[in-house]
Formats: structure tokens, sequence, C-alpha cells
């Protein structure tokens, strides 16, 4: 070891050899490294920076702790900053919390609700239940990710806000309106859930709870009517939502087709394209909270006149007038659609304007009852033997063969099979669900919003009035399957859980109408998982197995009472939602539709019949992709990418591996995404959508040499077996090592 060693560095060295022991690292040769890295009069700061960045150089598939000393370094970063910035000595790491509270309020970075609702003494008390040993959970990627994208600074962007008083202000941000005997109880459940990382909050409420900008939901719905007042009304509104950080779905199923008649005149539409192409520019030019793009999916039915324009909107050859390459696409299926491409039948593509004027009825506003029958296809063959009405008939083969080739081009669209969503429908007494979200989890009823009256008032006042729709919010947060489970705390955590997701609908400020008055009618929130491959390889079960097929099953049913449960619980103390009475909560159809009939079951079916329930839908498996990096698992429920891989930055690339990846866990993680079976991974997503009343972002993972008969496999598949919607086929032209399966 070099003897010119100054003292500021002599403080360093400790550090890492206290760290490297408590990781059981040898850090001999890394310290000496880092040592000849070190210029004369470097402050302690930069010595940090350039110990944590080798500290990174040594992580790979053998060496995973060095994770943890990089992501240790880089807190000592964040305590010296805060402290420097705060007033106080780096060596308390945290400083006063209700002085934090009381800058960042004077700044106007945070809301004034925090210091108004509590006590100066409830706020200490509160400052000192924050457990700086805590910030050791986190991996490097994890404290980065949290650091750089989530902790409130200054508007220089100076350092201030810590991780545990991030966790803590969003769990009194989200507690603020809570009985005052009960709530100090409640911020520290709520504290003690996020900052063991048993759970996450969705990106939105992770970044701006307690903040005085920005709202707390994820993702929107918004269904467009066949006038001009209601797309360009949509348009509007989808602006103000992306420009507060929302994601949005649009179903345009209701937009007369191309060459559709206006006050009477024939041919005189132009289609769907035209108004998806504005949509696409909204998405372009209002981004969201100038972070990233606004990013907004449009849904379109299979038998829509404009559906082979609308499935070539995203490819990169042709007419580019005809693109629109910044939105997302999905495609509202039908189940007598997969049974037409399975028997190689042919389909019949109409304007649904026309079928309105000629029907007297819409066919989006029905589904199949049954698997095999109902009004739907009732009415679409009406349509059919209709002679009057025009009509595109090819095969129903091409239809799908061109939803695959879109798909591997650019991964959308999106599938969505509306008669199984519409038949699993706990709150289909109050409307009819047309497609998802941007991200497929949602499904929620939807409906749109009517311009009645346009008037001026006698002192120049111009009024517009509308009968509100239903316009979807998402609400969400989700379980750490990874610790959560492992540590036996589900039963804690969920309660405390669907308690927080159900106060962001109170205290969430949304900015258009239509948004709060569905919030209120049916209180919805979207509780989900993340982790579920780093939970196998904790449990020891490979992928493709059966065994993770039943694990599935009984994990999420075992969520999915405890959810339904501490809802329940929920409206005995506060109150049902809105549209309770007469949904399958309040019937007990849910629970005969799932086939829940043990003991414990109806038990409960009983109580929610008793006292009612607080929120009309209640689990939603989002894509989680940052808030798992924070909490240092996997993401949603998918495979890991790879066991080892770089995860790229601005500045420099983050290498990671696997969480607890070890000689016990290699062998479940080696087969990662692009690996496993596709196959298996619907057999488990069939068993979670069982027990998850709205859906799954479940993405496929293919060769883009996968044959399309392979591919076409898979979506029957997940048809057959009840999901109700699949993501993205992220496709790779990497080649793939035992991919055994894509050639069956």
């Amino acid at each position: 070891m070099a003897t010119n060693v100054l003292s500021g560095q002599v403080e360093l060295l400790q550090l890492v050899d206290q760290h490297a022991k408590e990781l059981g690292i040898d850090a001999a040769e890394y310290k000496e490294k880092g040592l000849r890295a070190l210029q004369p009069g470097v402050s302690k700061e930069k010595a940090l920076e350039i110990f944590t960045r080798l500290a990174l150089e040594n992580i790979d598939e053998a060496n995973t702790a060095w994770t943890f000393l990089a992501s240790r370094l880089y807190l000592q970063e964040l305590y010296i900053k805060a402290a420097k910035n705060r007033g106080y000595s780096e060596v308390q790491k945290y400083g006063s919390f209700h002085g934090l509270l009381e800058k960042l309020s004077e700044e106007g970075v945070y809301s004034s609700n925090i210091l108004d609702k509590y006590t100066r003494e409830e706020i200490d008390q509160l400052g000192t239940k924050i457990a700086p040993e805590r910030d050791l959970l986190f991996n490097y990627l994890g404290i980065y990710t949290l650091a750089t994208r989530y902790l409130a600074t200054d508007h220089n962007k100076n350092t201030y806000e810590l991780p545990q008083e991030r966790w803590m202000i969003i769990a009194m941000y989200l507690m603020q309106d809570e009985d005052k005997s009960k709530r100090l109880e409640l911020v520290e459940e709520a504290y003690w859930a996020l900052s063991n990382l048993y759970m996450t909050v969705a990106t939105p409420t992770m970044t701006n709870a307690g903040k005085s900008h920005g709202q707390l939901s994820s993702c929107f719905i918004d269904t467009v009517d066949d006038s001009l007042q209601s797309i360009y009304d949509s348009n509007t509104d989808i602006a103000k939502l992306s420009k507060n950080g929302g994601g949005i779905g649009v179903y345009m199923g209701k937009v007369r087709a191309r060459g559709s008649m206006i006050k009477g005149y024939k041919g005189m539409s132009s289609g769907v394209v035209p108004w998806i192409k504005q949509l696409n520019n909204t998405a372009v030019s209002v981004d969201q909270l100038g972070t990233r793009k606004g990013a907004i999916a449009i849904y379109l039915d299979v038998w829509h006149m404009d559906i082979e324009p609308f499935l070539d909107l995203k490819l990169n050859n042709g007419d580019d007038r005809m693109r629109a390459h910044d939105i997302f696409t999905g495609v509202c299926i039908p189940d007598y659609f997969m049974e037409q491409v399975e028997a190689r039948g042919e389909w019949h593509l109409f304007d649904p304007h026309e079928v309105r004027m000629e029907m007297g009825f819409s066919l989006e506003d029905f589904h199949d009852e049954k698997k095999g029958a109902g009004s739907w296809r009732e009415n679409y063959l009406a349509c059919v033997a209709n002679e009057n009405l025009s009509r595109h008939t090819v095969p129903a083969i091409d239809i799908m063969k061109r939803i695959m080739k879109s798909q591997l081009e650019s991964g959308t669209p999106f599938m969505f099979y509306r008669d199984e969503v519409n038949r699993q429908n706990a709150n289909s007494h109050a409307g009819m669900i047309y497609c998802s979200n941007l991200c497929t989890e949602i499904t929620q009823n939807m409906s749109p919003t009517e311009f009645l009256e346009e008037y001026v008032e006698d002192d120049g006042t111009i009024v517009k009035k509308y009968k509100a729709g239903d316009y979807v919010v998402c609400n969400l947060s989700s379980v750490n399957l990874g610790r959560a489970v492992p540590d036996k705390v589900l039963e804690r955590l969920l309660k405390i859980q669907v308690r927080m997701l159900d106060n962001v609908i109170e205290i969430n400020t949304l900015p258009i109408p239509q948004t709060k008055l569905t919030n209120q009618k049916y209180r919805a929130i979207g509780l989900g998982t993340f982790g579920w491959h780093h939970l196998l390889a904790l449990e020891g079960i490979h992928w493709e197995t059966d065994k993770a097929v039943e694990f599935a099953d009984e994990l999420y049913e075992k969520i999915a009472y405890l959810t339904i449960k501490n809802s329940m619980e929920l409206a005995k103390e506060k109150g049902t939602y809105k549209a309770y009475e007469g949904s399958k909560w309040s019937t007990g159809e849910y629970f005969d539709q799932k086939g829940y009939t043990n003991g414990d079951w109806t038990s409960l079916k009983a109580e929610v019949q008793q006292n009612g329930m607080r929120n009309g839908y209640l689990m939603a498996v989002a894509p989680n992709s940052s808030t798992s990096m924070i909490a240092g698992s996997t993401a949603s429920i998918d495979p890991i990418f790879q066991v080892f891989y770089n995860e790229e930055k601005k500045d420099f690339k983050i290498p990671t591996t696997a969480p607890d990846l070890d000689h016990n866990t290699y062998d479940i993680y080696r087969k990662s995404a692009y690996i496993v079976d596709q196959r298996w991974s619907v057999k488990q997503n069939a068993a979670r959508q069982r027990h998850v009343d709205q859906s799954l972002s479940f993405n496929f993972y293919v060769p883009n040499t996968i044959r399309a008969s392979v591919l076409l496999g898979l979506h029957q598949q997940a048809w057959e077996e009840g999901l109700k919607t699949t993501y993205y086929v992220r496709s790779t032209s990497s080649d793939i090592e035992e991919c055994e399966w894509c050639e069956s």
C-alpha cells in the first residue's frame, strides 16, 4: 500500500475496508488501482466517484457484491452533497427532516400540504423513524436510478432529499387525510413497506408525491366519439394529461372509416388515420413533464374498415404520409375473429358509422357473453347478412399475418381480447370495456364524453356543457415478490398497500374533470407485482415447469384474496365505491365466476356482500421497469433479459447482474427471455390471469426469424387459455442459443 496517502484518502480507504469486509470482498488490488487513479488535491466527492466507477468495473457473474460496494460509495457522495447544501455534518448522513421540509417548501419544490397538515411534533417524531441503514438495500443501479430521476432537488438540481426521506415523504403525503388518531401509525407502516423495498409506487407517485406540481396516476384511457367535436376535445385532453406525465390509451373504434358519408354525402370521410397522425404530433410536441416524449397507444377493432392501413402505421416502408411512428397501436379482437383465423375463414370489415345508421346499433357496444356464443357475433353475422352494408371481405388469416408482420417490425400492435375482458368485467352492469391502456394491464369501463351545448352568458362568458363519460385512470403500485414473499410479509404489506392506493384517488390533482368523476365512481386501483423471475430463482423453480405454473396460481390467488379482503375492510371504514350496487362484487357473481368456492373464499364473499367494496377494480400487473430497478429485482412477470448486461446511461454503462445471482440461482436465470419457451410463459400468465381482475403487461420474446406458424400458435394459445391482453412482441435479430421451441 502506498505510504503517502492524505488524511481524506485514509478516511476513504477505511470506508472501503469497512464495506468490503461486510460484503465479503477482497479489495486490496482495487484500492491500489484507486489510489493510482487519484490526482493530487482531488476532492472527496471526486475520489468517491473514481472508486465507485472502479467498483463497477469489477462486477460480473462471479462478483456480484461489487454493485453494493459501488452503491455505498455513491450513497456517501449523496450524504456529502446533502450535508453541504443543508448545513450539517456529513457524519450524520441524514440531517433535520423538518428543516428539509421547510427549505424545499419555501422554494416551491414541496407542496405546503405536509407542513400544513402535520404538526412540528409529528414531523420530528416521524424524522426519528427514518432508518439510514435501509439505504444499504440498494444495489448501484437502484440507488443511481432513484437519485437521478426521483429524489427532490432545489431548482438548480442541487442534492437535498435523500432516499429514506423520499420514502417518508411519500408515506406522509399519501396518509395526510387519515384519521389523526391513527395517522402516524399508518405513515410508519407505509414507510416500512417502501423503505424495506417490499413494494414500490408507480413512477408518477414516486416522482410527484409531496411536491408542488404533477399528478400521481400512471395512465389514462379515453374513448373518442364519432364527431369532430369529440376528436378535437379528446386531443386537447390528451395534451393536458401528457403534459402532466400521463401515458394515454385511446379507443378510436367509434370513428367512421375512410370513404364513409358525412352529412349524407358519401365518400367524404378520410377515416381514422389522419386523426391518429394528429395524436402522433401531440405525442411528440407535448412531452411528459419535460422528461420524455408523450406516450399514446391507439386501439382499433379488427372489424373496422380502416384496420389494414392502421396495421401499417408503424412500418418503416411505404407511404410516409400514412405512417405514425411515435404512437403505439393495439387491436381489439373478438373471439369470432380468432375462430375464423383457426378455421381459415373469411372476415368482413365494416364502417362503424354505416353500421349505426343501417342496423340501428353500434357493433362495438356488444360482446360474446359465453365462449363461442353471444350478442356480438349475432350482431356481426346480422351485418354480414345485410346486403345494404358495404364491406371489405378478406381471409381472416391475412389480417392476422399483417398483425404479426407489424409486431415483428415494430413490436406492436398489442392484442386486446375484448370478449374475455368484458365477460370478466366486475362492473359490467355499469358499462363496457373497449380497449386497454398504454401498457395493456388496465381494463375498466369506458365511454365517450358527450358535448351537449354551447352558449353565451349576459356578461360575455362562453359556456360549454358536456356529459362526462367514463375516462379511465390507472392508480398503480406493485409488490416486490423477490423480497416480500421470502420475508413472509404479504399479509401486513397488502393491508397498507391497498390503503395507500385508495388514498391516491382522494389526494390526486387531475387536469381534466372527467377523470376525477370516473375515479370517484369506481375508485379503481391497480395493485401489481414485479420480481417473478427473481422469486422463482430464490425458490429454485425452473421457468419451464408445471411447478412454476402451479406456484403462479397459488401465489396470485393469495394476493387476490388479500387485496379483495383489504378493499372490503376499507369499505367498512370509509364506504363503497359509487357504482358498487349491481356489480359482480355485490351479487357475488365475481367469486362464482372465478370458481372461488373453498371456506375462506366463501366467507369473504359473504363479507363483501354484507360490507361492500371500496374499489371497483383492484389488480393490474404493470411493466415496472424503472421501479423494479430501484428495488433491485426483476421487471414485472418477465424473465430476465440476460444474466449479466450493461444498463446504458448517458455518460457510462452500469454493469448489472440478475438479483441474488450465485451458484444456487444461476441455473434458473440461465434460461433468459429470448431462450425460455414462450409457451410456458403463456401457461404461467393464464394461471395468473384467473386471479387478476384487470390484466397483465405480458411480453412475448422471440427471434425475428420466428416462423409465422409458431408466433400464430402463441397468439392462439394466449387467447384459448383466457388471457385478456398481450403487450409487445419483442423480437431480436441476434442469434438465439438453445431456442429449440422456436423451431417446433
